[in-house]
């Protein structure tokens, strides 16, 4: 055994080309497996960057190892070979594989047993490093200036405990390898400083709903109707509060026809559409039934130079009215009414609606500048305006400051040039229609058939209004009995 395996290190050592491959491999091994037992026993796995290092790059330098120590035998012969050719050296010539040798097979099971671990170490390796790059930590940080605006909203959103393969890939190994292309030329933009900022919308390339989204919800089955409270403050002193409460059809099929929201997916007809490349415009609008009867609508700008370059039709799914599921950025209105609605702001703070709306729409280079800069503006107005609430709500107000330096960190990225209203929502539309249309790109009363019919505008399709901005809705009291 001892002729073998000094046999076997004089192969893997006998020139400076093994020999950096096997101290790279055997490194790499070492520090393999003392990192993948740090990431075993760490209690939420480790960081991802820890994560990268173990089961990515570890990996890779291991094999390269390997690939090294064979190229530097084929040289190292080549060599003999040359010197044999000037008269200066014997060839060494390859092993005779006789099984009978004792020293053959212990140098054979020696080699079984070197590749039988090095197989154990590259499988562990593969198998976590896909684990690794499905992680929702390895998508939200491991690019942190290009992920940071997306993994933020995603911990705000109703998907927060989704795995982000689980809506971007799916199951399934083609879309696996898709998505792997594609990374591979995201991770060279990053590296070449080559991404847009803001990362453009909508993902033309994405995997239909119907493979993904609907693997948990069913948009055809019935619903019925949701009771919805709006919540809103005024802009006066007292920051008055009111209530819109709407009764939203959301729909599906129910006796083998299709009503509500959800008619725009029942499987019974098709809905398509062809659009501007951020589908914000609506160019034409086509439905067709079961038995192929098609309508068609056309908007009013179908027969401009724009729409003319929009040859691409698109079947309507989910993501068409829920295009940003996970990645919400809200409006500075909603977010302050959820705030002070939330007591994360005191509402008894005199103009604290109007005051937090004006700091959070100032502008400011970084977050620690905008969290700075806005406390500091609340604190001066209340100063200046209201010295005495100053004095007696110090703490309110401070806790105001903060909570409106969250709002601004939570929806503007200045390094990606995001801002307000840089993503629109297409799910409903905004009280006044001036950010968000939504729904209103096709039920604009606009977009109609060759003999004048239009899709309709009504309001009464989507939602019944039963109270509107009201300080204390009758509805309500009807409902909760007080």
């Amino acid at each position: 055994m001892r002729n073998a395996l000094e046999r076997f290190l004089a192969a893997v050592t006998g020139n400076w080309i093994s020999l950096a491959g096997t101290a790279l491999t055997t490194v790499c091994a070492f520090l393999f497996l003392l990192l993948f037992f740090m990431h075993m026993v760490s209690e939420h796995g480790g960081s991802p960057y820890l994560g990268i290092l173990t089961f990515l790059v570890l990996p890779g330098l291991f094999v390269l190892g390997l690939l090294l120590i064979p190229v530097g035998i084929y040289f190292q012969r080549k060599r003999h070979r040359e010197a044999l050719a000037r008269g200066e050296a014997d060839v060494p010539r390859f092993a005779i594989l006789d099984f009978n040798n004792p020293s053959t097979r212990k140098a054979a099971l020696l080699f079984l047993a070197a590749t039988g671990i090095n197989a154990l170490i590259l499988g562990v390796g593969t198998y976590k490093g896909v684990e690794v790059m499905e992680s929702t930590e390895f998508c939200g940080t491991a690019c942190h200036t290009v992920m940071e605006p997306e993994f933020t909203t995603y911990k705000r959103s109703p998907h927060a405990r989704v795995k982000c393969v689980e809506c971007h890939i799916g199951e399934g190994a083609d879309w696996f390898v898709k998505s792997k292309l594609s990374g591979s030329w995201q991770l060279v933009s990053v590296a070449l400083d080559l991404y847009p900022r803001p990362i453009a919308v909508p993902v033309h390339n994405l995997r239909p709903a119907r493979e993904t989204c609907e693997q948990c919800h069913w948009p055809d089955k019935f619903v019925g109707d949701r009771f919805k409270v709006l919540t809103h403050f005024g802009e006066d002193e007292a920051n008055t509060e009111t209530k819109t409460v709407l009764v939203v059809k959301v729909g599906g099929r129910q006796a083998g026809r299709s009503q509500g929201i959800h008619w725009h997916v029942d499987p019974d007809h098709v809905v398509r559409y062809r659009s501007d490349e951020k589908r914000q415009v609506i160019y034409e609008v086509e439905t067709e039934a079961k038995d192929g009867t098609k309508q068609q609508f056309l908007g009013p700008a179908a027969s401009s130079p724009e729409a003319a370059k929009a040859t691409e039709w698109r079947t309507m799914d989910c993501v068409d009215c829920h295009n940003r599921p996970s990645h919400i950025y809200r409006a500075p209105e909603r977010e302050l009414d959820a705030a002070i609605l939330d007591r994360r702001i005191d509402p008894a703070l005199p103009f604290v609606r109007r005051e937090g709306l004006a700091a959070l729409q100032a502008e400011y280079p970084s977050h620690e500048a905008a969290r700075e800069g806005i406390a500091k503006a609340i604190a001066d107005f209340y100063t200046q305006s209201h010295p005495q609430v100053a004095s007696e709500k110090k703490d309110a107000i401070a806790a105001a400051g903060r909570a409106l330096g969250d709002i601004w960190a939570w929806n503007i990225f200045p390094k990606m040039n995001i801002t307000w209203g840089t993503y629109k929502n297409h799910l409903g539309h905004s009280l006044d229609m001036s950010t968000e249309v939504g729904c209103f790109r096709c039920h604009s009363g606009e977009h109609a058939t060759a003999d004048g019919r239009t899709i309709s505008q009504d309001c009464t399709t989507c939602h019944s209004v039963l109270a509107q901005e009201e300080k204390d809705p009758e509805i309500l009291k009807t409902v909760l009995g007080s």
